[in-house]
């Protein structure tokens, strides 16, 4: 039975709002985006949607219509964080059109009439001010946006990805905003039995550094949220899961698998640099065990019984397994990131330096919403919609 409720991705990534969208019973018609590397990801995956490869803000009317012969109930915008995060990035100091992107999700909701929009972006969008020294806040001209466009009935709030299966605490914030004066609700908290690392790779063998290959031989045990992963009925991609993909660990210096050897869980570099004499640390930093200096986010050994941060695209320097001296593998984040085993990472290269311009498959992942989180709005959205026919 096709999906009945129709929706629009805005800022589309590799697909995660799409992914979880999907297995609520959404058929999404049609995604926006600019990265080469991300449509070709979202291609691979979601082969029956529609993708514009282009700059949203050059996208025109005839663009998205010559696609839609029926009615949109849903348009979601998920842009970049940079003008907004506070994690460590200096672009939040910019003041620049970057921070007015929240208008092209709704100029694309205008195109199609769609009934209603849905926004997600770091919490601290709503503290960052239109210009510096000034007294108005990104997030009024957002909401005044919406008005002026015809989606006066909105509601606000922020949600950690945690409370919804997903084995990562992510706080997000969103904004359902809609045409009608209808009865707007946000996903509730499923509880505070939350999803652990342990949890996510429960059934993932181990895989040795330097050794260039993929395990794809799935350990012979299963978990609830290991079997949902693989449970190709849920997620409705129309794909197979049969074995493991992209499970191959990245290459590592040998001072550098030396320093995860002194890393505990819940630890990262920075906690080496306090447990060691300077004498110490001098004499790791001469045999390329420590660098010459550290970061706050780097190398951080993810405790087992509980989830991990959040996954960030720096995720494959920020993050050390658990248990085994390595950083994490493609599929590891991803599972992390609630996406489906079945789910293919084609564009881009395995890993690339970070300020390429096209994105690794561990960006790819990590700029991403988690899937369940998605599901979980789907549910509420949906039920929205069949409650206002």
């Amino acid at each position: 039975m096709p999906n009945k409720f129709t929706h629009i991705d805005c800022f589309s990534g590799v697909g995660g709002i799409c992914t979880g969208l999907h297995a609520a019973g959404f058929n999404t018609l049609l995604a926006i985006e600019h990265i080469q590397s991300c449509v070709d990801t979202y291609r691979a995956n979601h082969k029956n949607v529609k993708v514009i490869h282009n700059d949203i803000t050059k996208v025109k009317a005839e663009d998205i219509l010559s696609f839609i012969n029926c009615e949109v109930d849903l348009v979601t915008s998920g842009m970049p964080c940079e003008t907004f995060s506070t994690a460590g990035s200096t672009s939040r100091s910019f003041y620049d059109d970057r921070q007015y992107l929240f208008k092209e999700g709704i100029r694309i909701a205008k195109i199609v009439n769609a009934k209603m929009i849905l926004f997600e972006n770091v919490p601290a969008m709503t503290t960052k001010l239109v210009e510096k020294n000034g007294s108005r806040l990104i997030i009024d001209e957002l909401f005044d946006e919406l008005v002026k466009e015809g989606y006066k009935y909105y509601v606000t709030t922020i949600l950690n990805s945690a409370d919804f299966g997903v084995p990562q605490y992510r706080d997000r914030f969103f904004v359902l905003a809609s045409r009608f004066d209808w009865n707007l609700t946000v996903p509730i908290a499923q509880g505070d039995n939350h999803v652990t690392v342990g949890d996510a790779l429960f059934d993932i063998p181990n895989v040795q550094v330097n050794s260039k290959t993929e395990n794809r031989k799935y350990l012979n045990r299963s978990n609830e949220y290991t079997a949902l992963m693989k449970n190709d009925t849920f997620w409705k991609l129309g794909k197979t899961t049969k074995e493991l993909t992209y499970h191959k660990a990245p290459n590592h210096r040998e001072g550098t698998i030396e320093r995860f050897t002194y890393i505990k869980q819940g630890e990262g570099l920075k906690n080496l640099f306090s447990k060691f004499s300077s004498s110490e640390i001098e004499e790791l930093q001469k045999r390329k065990v420590l660098p010459r200096k550290w970061y706050i986010q780097r190398n951080r050994r993810l405790i087992e019984n509980s989830p991990c941060p959040t996954v960030t695209s720096h995720c494959l320097d920020e993050f050390i397994h658990p248990i085994h001296d390595r950083a994490l593998t493609v599929r590891e984040v991803a599972r992390l990131q609630s996406f489906p085993d079945s789910y293919d990472f084609a564009g881009g290269s395995y890993i690339c330096p970070h300020n390429a311009k096209e994105q690794d498959k561990y960006e790819q992942i990590g700029d991403s919403v988690p899937p369940l989180l998605s599901y979980a709005w789907g549910m509420v959205i949906k039920k929205i919609l069949e409650e206002n026919k």
